[in-house]
């Protein structure tokens, strides 16, 4: 699920659609996201670096995906050293959270997928201009994941709408993640 946009001038478009990586400090902290369903078209996957501020830099798969639909999303990330969670929920009662241009720089991801059309093996710099040249990537026309468990570094969209948004501070006992 996951990490698409940003840097200047047409660089910043395209992002905006997925097909750049977002170019952005993160934070060094993971978080979790799960959905019962992602549903996505104009899927790509490769290897890529996210770097933290203080110039620390982590290997990531990183997915793009330039529509998806998210049903039952859960995104949740844990206070370090502290019984304190942030959860957004949002796309349920049949009705998903959707995104254009949807970029995700993540560690890990679970889930029982079907790919349509896909190519395995392609030339990285193929699917992402900064990619390295050489690099693994895969492509296909269509996604779709069920049971969707992912821990991921950064997220990114052109548009990500919540639909049914509920984000909550979870204290204590209550302070659960998604999965």
């Amino acid at each position: 699920m996951v990490p698409a946009t940003a840097v200047a001038g047409a660089i910043v478009f395209g992002m905006a659609n997925g097909a750049i990586a977002a170019s952005f400090a993160v934070s060094g902290q993971t978080f979790k996201v799960s959905a019962s369903t992602l549903e996505g078209k104009g899927f790509t996957q490769y290897g890529g670096l996210a770097k933290e501020k203080n110039g620390t830099v982590h290997p990531v798969a990183v997915s793009a995906i330039d529509e998806a639909k998210l049903y039952d999303l859960c995104q949740s990330v844990k206070v370090p050293g502290m019984p304190v969670v942030l959860t957004i929920n949002a796309g349920g009662g049949g009705t998903p959270a959707t995104a254009q241009g949807l970029l995700i720089d993540m560690d890990s991801l679970e889930g029982d997928a079907v790919f349509k059309n896909i190519k395995i093996g392609r030339d990285a710099s193929d699917l992402e201009p900064t990619a390295q040249a050489g690099s693994f990537g895969q492509s296909a026309d269509e996604v779709k994941i069920t049971g969707l468990k992912q821990v991921a570094r950064s997220t990114s969209a052109g548009t990500f709408a919540l639909t049914g948004l509920k984000l909550k501070v979870n204290v204590g006992a209550d302070a659960k993640e998604c999965f």
